[in-house]
């Protein structure tokens, strides 16, 4: 069980990865198409929702781990920061959708 959920819980991360690197080409002037946002909003819920998932699951199913272990409080609060950011950074791509390409400096503010 281990081996599975720590693949997923890695999986998840690489999604995360996948959608700061698209909305970071979004913000430096790559085009943002509805179809590109669509996948990276996609990419960023299925990975939110699954590295905070299976990574208390993996927690609570190693005997070595507890949930308030100092690194895994430090990782569900970075989690939390990094939710809000994306979801920032997100909400700015999706209001410069309309422009031709989206400008980084105001999508970063």
């Amino acid at each position: 069980m281990y081996d599975f959920l720590l693949f997923v819980h890695v999986l998840a991360a690489f999604c995360l990865m996948v959608t700061v690197v698209m909305y970071s080409a979004f913000s430096v002037g790559a085009p943002a198409s509805a179809r590109a946002l669509l996948i990276a909003e996609a990419l960023w819920g299925i990975g939110g929702l699954g590295t905070l998932v299976f990574g208390v699951w993996l927690a609570l199913d190693v005997d070595g781990y507890e949930l308030w272990d100092g690194w895994i409080i430090a990782a569900l609060i970075l989690w939390l920061v990094a939710s809000a950011a994306g979801g920032r950074l997100g909400a700015g791509v999706r209001e410069s959708q309309g422009l031709q390409s989206v400008d980084g400096a105001r999508v970063m503010l």
